[in-house]
């Protein structure tokens, strides 16, 4: 009964592990290509950023999209200036959170790991088989009445 309260557990950590990382927004990334050189460029920069975040109608600042990324956002940023605008290329692009990849690495365990021991478990099988006969087994003298 132990062993069912285990897994019972395991599994309930791995629905609270999976809901937690889909709740999780993956990170935008802008990638902007000026003298021929790319800088990658968080879409989600704080306000103290190499460029600061348009301030929103409370004041905070917004968080840009990929919509946001374009030539005129590149050449907004120091390593862009002096460019001229058809010479630059903008490319929006998304990252999982570690979250994700967290639960997709233990997935990935969890299948290796179901597929070795269904790989190996006719030996296992057979040893415990064998273990049990030499437990069982009483041997018989060969002496016997004379």
């Amino acid at each position: 009964m132990r062993r069912h309260g285990f897994w019972l557990l395991l599994l309930f950590a791995f629905f609270t592990l999976l809901s937690t990382s889909l709740a999780a927004k993956p990170t935008s990334f802008c990638k902007c290509t000026c003298f021929g050189n790319s800088s990658i460029v968080p879409l989600d920069l704080p306000v103290n950023s190499d460029k600061p975040s348009t301030p929103d109608v409370d004041g905070r600042a917004s968080k840009k999209t990929c919509n946001d990324c374009n030539r005129q956002f590149c050449l907004s940023y120091s390593f862009c200036k002096g460019e001229k605008e058809d010479s630059v290329f903008s490319t929006c692009f998304q990252r999982d959170s570690a979250k994700d990849q967290a639960v997709v690495f233990i997935f990935i365990i969890a299948t290796v790991g179901l597929l070795s021991y269904a790989a190996v478990r006719p030996w296992i099988e057979q040893w415990a088989e064998r273990a049990r006969e030499r437990r069982n087994y009483i041997p018989v003298s060969d002496h016997g009445d004379q």
